[in-house]
């Protein structure tokens, strides 16, 4: 399977293969936030997957893939210090705001930003057409959330910190994906990377769930959070590992702008599961979002 997929690397299937694995992180990913944003606390949610994060991927990790070697380590280190800060984010941001208000900004963030951290680490050069595209994006996504920020009565009281926190988590968002294509990248067998960065970034957030859930006067069952947590484990691989592969086969700046339509299928979720309001013109936002992704690919 390594062999396979590397063997696509710089080649017109592999671009194709790439591209779709983008989208599927986009769909992925919006289901990964609305849960993490659903009827449990965030931080007990987040907790959860980490858990089943954890078991599922640690004997992958041991009898399926070549372990890590020498500097591999230290990468995967890395990382798990960065997806901390950015899991910290993420459950600040969801704490505090609307889901429909938060995920645009931090997504909106982030493929602005990893498309420069591409230019400088990876030599990528978007054309004009493609910076274009990338402006249509983000004028769709910050608008999507400006215009929640206007109409949405839900948690007005801590919004604005919400959103001051969902912008520097945006930052974290195109620092993991830039750290985490340059990890997949040079591990010999990008498999290898993927098993050891499920486990090794997993570690953190159940322990921080127990702490929190012990001190909760009322505490959830525990049957539908775990549930949770399994489900959206599932998710997560699909998610993070799709984009990563993505990373590995295509161009990190063109994989991270086409992850960010993930907002118009969070706008999709949040109206028909957690019951916020979409009218006409946040479909139009979505259009917009989904036009400068077309723009992107156009243009390379």
């Amino acid at each position: 399977m390594s062999d396979w997929l590397i063997s696509l690397d710089g080649t017109a299937a592999g671009h194709r293969l790439a591209m779709a694995l983008a989208l599927a992180a986009a769909v992925l990913h919006a289901v990964f936030g609305a849960l993490q944003k659903g009827m449990h606390d965030p931080w007990l949610t987040r907790g959860a997957i980490d858990m089943f994060l954890f078991l599922f991927a640690l004997p992958m990790a041991l009898f399926l893939v070549p372990w890590p070697q020498g500097a591999e380590w230290l990468l995967l280190l890395g990382a798990l210090g960065i997806h901390f800060m950015y899991k910290l984010g993420m459950a600040q941001a969801y704490s505090r705001g609307a889901f429909t208000v938060v995920y645009p900004v931090v997504r909106g963030a982030g493929p602005l930003f990893t498309v420069i951290g591409a230019w400088l680490i990876f030599g990528e050069i978007f054309v004009p057409l493609q910076w274009l595209g990338v402006a249509v994006l983000l004028a769709g996504i910050f608008g999507l959330a400006v215009y929640n920020l206007i109409y949405i009565d839900v948690q007005r009281d801590t919004l604005v910190p919400a959103l001051w926190i969902a912008v520097a988590t945006g930052g974290l968002v195109a620092l993991y994906t830039t750290y985490d294509a340059y990890g997949i990248r040079t591990t010999p067998d990008p498999f290898t990377f993927l098993a050891w960065f499920f486990v090794i970034t997993s570690v953190d957030f159940p322990f921080i769930a127990l702490v929190r859930y012990r001190r909760m006067a009322n505490p959830p069952v525990l049957g539908p959070l775990l549930r949770r947590g399994a489900i959206g484990a599932l998710v997560a691989f699909g998610s993070f590992g799709s984009i990563m592969l993505a990373t590995r086969l295509g161009k990190v700046g063109e994989a991270a702008v086409l992850r960010e339509t993930s907002t118009v299928f969070a706008a999709l979720i949040g109206w028909l599961v957690l019951g916020e309001k979409v009218g006409p013109r946040r479909m139009a936002l979505m259009a917009l979002i989904a036009l400068g992704a077309v723009i992107v690919e156009m243009g390379r």
